[in-house]
């Protein structure tokens, strides 16, 4: 009993109620500073600050116009159009103008010297008021203040990428997966899901290629990865591309169409199905010829009409094999056909048979469409074993020869 008073008095002392205090005041400001940030608290922090700013500005100016001009009131204008809400800017652009008619009256006419509030200063205030004003508006209409919207931005990023991660794959299986947007933006028109289905023993990935490309393709490809991958595993793989045709042309999008591949791999045998709609031929390796082999599957556009048919191609993954798929931005552009393109990657891909494909997806980006103004996306799927030998003559010995090899495959091919 005696122990325990002595901890009540304790607890009462002045110490620990002032750091009670202070522990509960760092708290709240905490939590403030979060809700803020995420544009759920109230601006009054910023008002405060912004509107003890405006008196500091205008004492600094009338005491030493020359180092401090009248024009120096655009500050916290400019930062309240970023910070405040339409309501509270309005209160803090009265005491701007307050401040300046204050100005104006200590310093004197303009017409009598140098550093005055002059009619150009009244109208650079103003114009910076009037703007911060349209970006306050548009912000309230849109819901997103600018400290939340970079947040927002980065998290959808993040969202897209977590959706096209590739899932682990048993021993004797390697994958990757390369993406760049165009332009070096963080959006991109391209995107990739996938899941291990049928008890993990089965893998399907679709690769998708959104109409458009950079951030104006982004928020379509963010809801239509969303709704795929919904769909992948929830429906036979024959299934899959009819309902997201079918959900695409619900969508009613002015851009509505975009081409995918479905790959259903069976991890055990290595037989796979290709579904195709409108996507590029995956392209495929064989260990045993050291060849590069199209394989393209019928199907139209997504989202074009209704009832469309998508037939498979089926082919085998046998040990050393590698199956190649990517978009049209990797091999087509505006002064290079699809056939060129492609065999300038069969070209820059043979360099890594004999070391192995791992790390390569991003190099072969590098490679053949570094500057390309278009998403670019690149998916390998190799199966571990003996390394494919290519005959001595099919080897290039230099970029030179590399280059005369793949003309001389153009011609034969346009004979």
């Amino acid at each position: 009993m005696a122990a325990g008073r002595q901890r009540r008095a304790e607890a009462e002392t002045f110490t620990a109620r002032w750091k009670k205090q202070w522990h509960r005041a760092r708290v709240g400001m905490r939590r403030s500073a979060v809700d803020y940030f995420r544009g759920d608290g109230s601006d009054w922090i910023a008002l405060a600050g912004l509107l003890l700013m405006i008196p500091v500005i205008a004492a600094t100016t009338m005491a030493n116009s020359v180092w401090c001009s009248p024009a120096a009131l655009v500050l916290p204008i400019v930062a309240g159009g970023l910070l405040l809400r339409p309501a509270s800017l309005l209160g803090l652009y009265a005491a701007a103008a307050t401040a300046l008619i204050v100005e104006s009256v200590q310093l004197g006419p303009y017409t009598e010297g140098p550093s005055r509030v002059t009619p150009g200063v009244v109208l650079v205030v103003a114009a910076c008021g009037f703007f911060g004003l349209l970006v306050a508006q548009f912000r309230s209409r849109v819901g997103v203040p600018w400290r939340r919207g970079g947040t927002m931005l980065f998290d959808l990023r993040e969202r897209i990428r977590v959706q096209s991660k590739l899932p682990k794959l048993p021993t004797g299986w390697h994958r990757e997966m390369a993406l760049r947007p165009a332009g070096g933006q963080s959006f991109s028109g391209d995107f990739v899901v996938a899941a291990r289905t049928n008890g993990g023993r089965t893998l399907e990935v679709v690769l998708t290629d959104v109409s458009g490309k950079g951030m104006d393709a982004g928020s379509r490809a963010l809801l239509l990865s969303g709704a795929f991958g919904g769909l992948l595993g929830s429906l036979p793989p024959h299934a899959f591309l009819p309902a997201a045709n079918g959900y695409l042309l619900r969508q009613d999008w002015d851009e509505g169409f975009a081409t995918s591949i479905h790959l259903v791999l069976e991890l055990d045998s290595g037989d796979y199905e290709l579904y195709s709609a409108g996507h590029p031929p995956g392209l495929q390796l064989s260990a045993g010829t050291g060849r590069w082999e199209e394989k393209s599957a019928e199907g139209p556009l997504l989202g074009v009409y209704d009832g469309a048919q998508f037939d498979p191609v089926k082919g085998t993954l046998r040990p050393g094999d590698v199956l190649m798929l990517f978009t049209d931005g990797l091999v087509e552009t505006s002064d290079r056909d699809i056939t060129e393109g492609i065999d300038r990657l069969t070209g820059e891909a043979d360099r890594y048979v004999a070391g192995g494909f791992h790390g390569a997806a991003w190099h072969l980006i590098e490679a053949v469409a570094k500057d390309v103004n278009d998403d670019r996306a690149l998916l390998l799927i190799c199966r571990e074993g003996p390394t494919a030998q290519i005959p001595t003559a099919q080897i290039p010995a230099d970029a030179s020869q590399a280059d005369a090899s793949r003309t001389a495959r153009l011609s034969t091919m346009a004979d």
